[in-house]
């Protein structure tokens, strides 16, 4: 049994649990042709499987180079269901790229935020509670790759290397995925409210 006068929870450094306010800039789903991309639509109709026909809806998902631990093509829990960026970041990476723009559609979108500093930087298990009374649980931040590049590549033919620019600009501020904790229907105009939960380095010993 652990000394109680040396047990580690009592010299954490604690950061409290607190609240942050956010404003719902627009909503996106997957056209019909079932591309990557996604396109605005008025309302975003989430289910316990995320957005209905969207290439990333589901229970479960495949594993792919994101989860070298699994044999490629696992089935695994899907906990990629939502792709929500930050109009804020999404300005920050155009400007590293010197684009005159990023939008969120181009890259798979499917909510932008804004007023939420550092979205991105967001820690696990965080609650996004909207205004109508959906709930995204937060699995994590989603790391850039070149298939997002490519998709910014394709809307600036006179630049080229796009693809492979945007992993190096974009880390650390591509957005968030999560998954559906609580369904319904989410519209541009809403607001937000992150729940950040009791957070803690976990040291290394």
């Amino acid at each position: 049994m652990a000394d109680q006068d040396t047990c580690l929870a009592d010299t954490l450094d604690v950061t409290r649990k607190f609240k942050i306010a956010g404003h719902v800039e627009g909503v996106f789903g997957t056209p019909v042709t079932e591309d990557f991309q996604t396109e605005p639509v008025e309302r975003l109709d989430l289910t316990f499987e995320g957005v209905p026909g969207d290439r990333h809806a589901g229970f479960t998902r495949k594993s792919g180079g994101r989860e070298p631990w699994y044999p490629r093509g696992t089935e695994m829990c899907n906990e990629r269901q939502i792709s929500i960026l930050s109009v804020e970041e999404l300005a920050i990476i155009a400007e590293r790229m010197e684009l005159p723009e990023l939008k969120s559609e181009w890259i798979g979108g499917n909510i932008t935020l804004s007023g939420i500093p550092n979205l991105s930087l967001i820690p696990p298990r965080t609650r996004l509670e909207f205004e109508g009374g959906v709930v995204i649980r937060v699995d994590g931040d989603n790391a850039p790759c070149r298939f997002a590049g490519s998709a910014i590549d394709r809307q600036f033919p006179d630049r080229s290397g796009l693809d492979l620019l945007f992993p190096q600009k974009a880390r650390r501020l591509r957005g968030l995925v999560g998954f559906v904790e609580k369904p319904g229907t989410v519209a541009a105009g809403e607001a937000v409210t992150a729940h950040i939960p009791e957070q803690w380095i976990y040291p290394k010993t």
